[in-house]
């Protein structure tokens, strides 16, 4: 069967253009992920081949830009653990959740952390307000009718700009090792739902989430009532997914699951078909044991194992002087990995280590 001349000429057109890429990318000098970057230029290409509305150009070339705005601004501090404050820009500074947050927020910020808001006004003021410019953040999203960014952050090389709620929030997860939830409306909830969906389902790494509201309040408690009678009991979320989260309104409780999550937990990656947990300080053999007893409902197969460092982390430095665990996680059982890397947390022969 004789092949359609047009379709060797898209052929061997295409065969140029990606050669045309690797040239540029190649005269762009020597850097790191070359071949992701080529990967992005292809992706940047395919838009052209397509039938693509002017609109959707233009949401795919700003929602680029601003990603890469986002990139840059955070690289810097990319060692430095960060929590980010949501809650309602519209509580105001004389209101006990705002003051407790100033409270909360200065208080991680003498722990080491960075805060990061949304920039506006209400909660996401008193976050700044708390940690102070130095040690603040701010991802504003551009509204028609709001909002501006707050007195505290404007002006400064760490705020950032963005048209799109969906950038902004993959900012938030991504860039966050902690996430502090205050009350709020209707955005405070889109951001507490997705933030729980994305580790529930393990789009996002586990990472300590606190709902806080001031003394005296039931805000989170009532939140909690309807989760565990519709949700929970319905059969829609499963029982051990209440590990993903606290709810307090005790200061010290709350900077305690923040910072005692990474007590000896570091991180973790998938090389292959292992998933990789890395710490400080590896369980001894009688521990491991019982970790094997514990939580062998959550390996598709084999057991939970201390490795040495991968060929794949090695050879991007990633890690070196951490410890390892490795398993064949079954990719569901994200509230009992929670429960895991708490365990981790506190083993006897983790000792006083201090959090990091």
């Amino acid at each position: 069967m004789k092949q359609d001349p047009r379709f060797r000429a898209t052929t061997h057109e295409s065969t140029l253009l990606s050669q045309d890429l690797e040239a540029l990318v190649e005269k762009m000098g020597p850097r790191k992920n070359k071949d992701l970057l080529l990967q992005l230029l292809n992706a940047a290409v395919n838009f052209a081949d397509a039938e693509i509305d002017r609109l959707d150009l233009k949401i795919a070339s700003s929602a680029l830009a601003e990603l890469h705005g986002a990139f840059a601004t955070f690289h810097p501090y990319r060692s430095i653990k960060k929590l980010t404050v949501f809650g309602s820009a519209r509580t105001p500074a004389d209101h006990p959740d705002y003051q407790v947050t100033v409270k909360l927020a200065r208080a991680m910020a003498q722990q080491g952390w960075m805060i990061i808001t949304g920039a506006g006004p209400g909660i996401m003021a008193a976050g700044i307000e708390g940690a102070g410019r130095e040690n603040s953040f701010g991802v504003n999203i551009k509204l028609p009718f709001e909002q501006t960014a707050n007195l505290f952050i404007q002006q400064d090389p760490k705020l950032v700009e963005m048209k799109y709620f969906f950038t902004r929030k993959l900012i938030f997860t991504k860039e966050s090792d902690g996430f502090l939830i205050l009350p709020g409306g209707f955005g405070t909830m889109d951001e507490a739902f997705e933030l729980l969906t994305l580790m529930q389902t393990g789009k996002a790494e586990p990472a300590p989430v606190v709902f806080f509201h001031s003394e005296g309040s039931q805000y989170w408690h009532d939140w909690e009532a309807y989760i565990k009678e519709r949700l929970f009991e319905g059969g829609y979320v499963s029982p051990e997914d209440e590990s993903l989260y606290l709810i307090t309104s005790d200061i010290d409780r709350a900077i305690t699951e923040f910072c005692g999550f990474y007590r000896n937990y570091h991180s973790m990656r998938w090389v292959g078909n292992l998933l990789i947990l890395r710490m400080r300080v590896a369980p001894t053999s009688e521990e491991l044991a019982k970790i094997n007893a514990r939580y062998f409902d959550i390996c598709q197969s084999g057991t939970i194992e201390a490795i040495p460092i991968t060929g794949a982390e090695k050879g991007e430095r990633d890690g070196l002087d951490l410890c390892r665990l490795a398993l064949r996680f079954d990719h569901l059982s994200h509230g009992r990995l929670r429960q895991l890397i708490n365990e981790l947390n506190t083993l006897s022969s983790v000792g006083e280590i201090q959090p990091i």
